[in-house]
Formats: C-alpha cells, structure tokens, sequence
C-alpha cells in the first residue's frame, strides 16, 4: 500500500508543479497585462483533485489518520483555483487581480500541505 501511495504523492506532486510552474511562466505577460491560463494550468489542477480525492481514500483504507480539517481547506483552495482557471482558461487575457489569486492560492495550498501537521 505504502508504494501505491507514495505513487499518488507524486503524481500529486507532479499536478501541483504543473500549475505553479503554468503560473511562472506567464509573470512576464502578468507584468504587461496579457497574462492567460494555460492548459498545463488546467491540467496540472485537475491532476491535483484526481490525486487528493485518491490520495484520501487509500490513507484511510490504510488506516492512517486524515486531517478532515486540511483536507477541507485544501479542497477549498483547489475548488476556488479550478473555478477560477476552468472559467478563464477562453481568454486571451485574465486581469491581473484573478492571475495572482491562482497563484498566491497555489502557493498557500502548497504551504498548507507540508507546514500544517
């Protein structure tokens, strides 16, 4: 069990860099004001909900204690980042205000997975 979880930690990890690293490369368009969400943005968030929602079920079939309250927050963020990029992602351009919502939101998603314990 403990191979097929870290398997999904890292896919995980792998959708959390896919929209961080779709969130870096467009701060220079953010800059000029032609900033868009790309599809590894897109990509990278659903990767992440497929992994959580996976990640969830199988530390609790291996009885391992689950932070509902984290999961929660987590899955908040996410759904926020989601709505925001699923909705956007047509535009040609994303005000600056929405851009750096998905990525001070990512940021803190990242910082609540590894310093809330």
């Amino acid at each position: 069990m403990d191979l097929l979880i870290n398997a999904f930690v890292a896919l995980h990890i792998i959708g959390i860099a896919a929209l961080l690293g779709g969130y870096l490369t467009q701060l220079k368009a953010m800059g000029a004001g032609t900033a868009r969400f790309t599809p590894t943005m897109l990509h990278g968030a659903l990767t992440m909900l497929i992994t959580g929602f996976a990640l969830v079920g199988l530390n609790r079939a291996d009885d391992q204690t689950v932070s509902g309250a984290k999961i929660g927050v987590k899955l908040a963020l996410l759904v926020v980042i989601l709505g925001l990029v699923y909705v956007k992602r047509d535009q040609e351009r994303v005000e600056k205000a929405l851009f750096g919502a998905v990525g001070g939101l990512t940021v803190a998603n990242i910082f609540i997975a590894t310093l809330w314990t």
